[in-house]
């Protein structure tokens, strides 16, 4: 047999040609252990996945619970399954008034999907907006609505009737029109640097939807479960979507998305065409079951609560550095501004070697990421941010 380099390299198809190539042997809480005996401190989160750590006790009991049952036994939502209802409920009791459907799915990229098929097949419209530089995820539709064009450029041409508007600007609300179907928005833009809306414009987005009967769509991939101090964002700016669309740190560590709206917008999936939206492996048990737990788990705990306090500690060390530019976060999601990617890379490398994990972004590349998972504590936080100043100090 080849080794795992080997396999890795000849087999598996790549996403760039200097992928990090850490070498997983295991993962316990905020840690990730190498193949090389060497202990990294996850501060990236598996990009906002591992919301309450990796391999959460009660995560690893739903599993192995629901393994003892069934796996895979029909296409959603044909046969009724007990953590498809469960999650289902407990999800939409926790979601505010008139969010009280949910469709679930595999990722979040297909989460978009049906939410751009949604407010399409409920307002008759075709028209979508979204924010320049937006990140939605790669898929043909979702690429399409975001923002980035030097990733969009080599898939053109994408679907059409989508225009752009920008972040944060009240000037840009004109272009939401009676011609407009949804607007996309990520309630935080997550691959831009963490940009945050105004609470004023977020409501005047809304309002505007409202005015011209079109629907707004939040994309909560990234931000949603805890991430950002609030189980999703936009509970803090004093906003209800129309459409929800989630994933990342739903599943616990597995696999699984959804896009949540009210009951009649999201019957109009079932007739004219009957079955307008279908997935065979969304809503699979087993990662229903690791998506109520760590449900369960994060209403539970505290760490929702922590996570602005916590958020507020790593930016008080941060931003006593002076390569440090600015400091962007909400919760405990972060961009550190730098001088370029250089610098940024750099001090990924360090830290790395130093048993820290951080990454960067697409849509920002002078910023270094950081997500830590919500169960991180005050000494590991101290712990973490000290290799990230030392770090800094090499630049």
């Amino acid at each position: 047999m080849k080794s795992l380099h080997d396999q890795f390299w000849q087999h598996q198809a790549q996403t760039t040609s200097s992928p990090i190539g850490l070498e997983v042997e295991r993962a316990e809480g905020l840690y990730i252990y190498g193949t090389n005996g060497k202990q990294y401190m996850d501060m990236i989160s598996g990009v906002a996945v591992s919301n309450i750590g990796h391999r959460h006790p009660k995560v690893l009991e739903a599993i192995r619970k629901q393994l003892d049952s069934h796996l895979h036994v029909m296409v959603y939502g044909e046969y009724l399954q007990t953590t498809q209802a469960q999650l289902a409920e407990k999800l939409t009791c926790n979601l505010p008034d008139p969010l009280d459907c949910v469709y679930f799915v595999n990722s979040g990229a297909e989460a978009i999907e049906g939410a751009m098929k949604l407010v399409r097949r409920v307002t008759g419209r075709s028209k979508i907006l979204a924010a320049h530089r937006s990140y939605h995820g790669n898929t043909m539709g979702a690429l399409s609505i975001s923002g980035n064009e030097t990733k969009k450029s080599a898939f053109r041409p994408l679907i059409p009737d989508v225009g752009f508007i920008h972040f944060n600007h009240l000037e840009d609300l004109q272009k939401i029109d009676a011609t407009t179907a949804g607007v996309v928005l990520e309630t935080v833009q997550g691959d831009a640097g963490v940009r945050l809306p105004s609470a004023e414009y977020l409501k005047a987005v809304k309002a505007q939807c409202e005015r011209v009967g079109a629907l707004l769509v939040l994309d909560e991939i990234q931000t949603g479960f805890g991430r950002t101090g609030s189980l999703f964002a936009f509970q803090q700016f004093g906003v209800v979507p129309d459409v929800v669309a989630m994933a990342k740190g739903m599943g616990g560590g597995m696999p699984i998305g959804a896009f949540a709206a009210a009951k009649p917008h999201m019957e109009q999936l079932t007739h004219q065409p009957m079955l307008g939206h279908i997935t065979t492996f969304g809503g699979h048990p087993v990662n229903c079951a690791a998506g109520l737990a760590n449900l369960e788990v994060l209403l539970k705990e505290d760490w929702i609560a922590q996570a602005s306090e916590k958020g507020n500690r790593i930016a008080a060390h941060l931003n006593q550095h002076p390569k440090v530019k600015e400091v962007r976060h909400l919760g405990l999601m972060f961009a550190v501004e730098l001088e370029n990617f250089d610098e940024v890379y750099r001090l990924f490398q360090y830290c790395l070697e130093h048993g820290v994990i951080g990454f960067w972004f697409l849509s920002s590349n002078n910023s270094f990421r950081l997500a830590p998972p919500l169960c991180i504590t005050t000494e590991e936080i101290d712990a973490a941010c000290a290799v990230i100043q030392a770090g800094l100090d090499t630049l």
